[in-house]
């Protein structure tokens, strides 16, 4: 065997790892990138900062094709799990921007995410609507809070039809008992203040007409 040979072997070897180590890390930064701007679009939402929101998510999702570009010439990488993840988060961010102001659900093709992140995040989208659901509880607005329970529910009822092995769905059926736990709060929630309310009104009803009958 001719040193000099396997010599040119290794470094060749070498120089395709270095290449893929610096892919890696770019990757991982962006990915991490994205899921930070995505907690900070989630936290801006609750605060009813929508402009903030959507320049978040944007930024968010710039992110990701950054890291995705650089993770497509190795698929080993490109399916190691992180950028998955960044892509869960950035579905939820903008799922739940969609819930709370009313407009249609992005859709996977849309977004550009694989299709599991899109169901996970959507799941998650749905349980971290609760927050926003209480918000609006202790504000009054009632109506509001009961329209983003129903498409809390309508996106479990479609959800829980991905009967499918954990291999292809990685953990839906997980997060979605997670889900359905926080849907059951929810509801249970909404009954207690709404039935609350009910009994506010008849008290007022009746003082005021123990009142009228007084001045009578």
């Amino acid at each position: 065997m001719q040193a000099n040979h396997w010599s040119e072997i290794a470094e060749r070897i070498r120089q395709q790892l270095e290449e893929r180590h610096q892919a890696r890390e770019e990757a991982l930064q962006a990915c991490r990138k994205a899921v930070q701007l995505c907690a900070r679009a989630i936290r801006s939402l609750h605060r009813r900062e929508f402009d903030a929101c959507r320049a978040l998510l944007s930024e968010a999702h710039q992110q990701i094709l950054h890291a995705r570009a650089r993770l497509m010439p190795y698929p080993m990488l490109y399916h190691a799990g992180f950028l998955q993840d960044a892509e869960k988060e950035y579905v939820e961010g903008e799922a739940l921007y969609a819930i709370v102001l009313g407009n249609a659900l992005p859709e996977p093709e849309e977004l550009g995410v694989e299709i599991t992140a899109y169901l996970n995040g959507m799941a998650e989208a749905a349980s971290e609507c609760r927050r926003y659901v209480l918000d609006l509880l202790r504000a009054g607005e009632l109506t509001h809070a009961e329209t983003l329970l129903r498409v809390m529910d309508e996106i479990y009822d479609e959800l829980i039809t991905f009967d499918y092995p954990d291999a292809l769905t990685l953990g839906l059926r997980r997060t979605c008992d997670a889900l359905r736990a926080v849907l059951e709060r929810t509801r249970a929630d909404l009954t207690v203040t709404m039935t609350q309310k009910q009994l506010e009104a008849s008290l007022e009803n009746a003082i005021g007409s123990l009142a009228k009958a007084g001045q009578e």
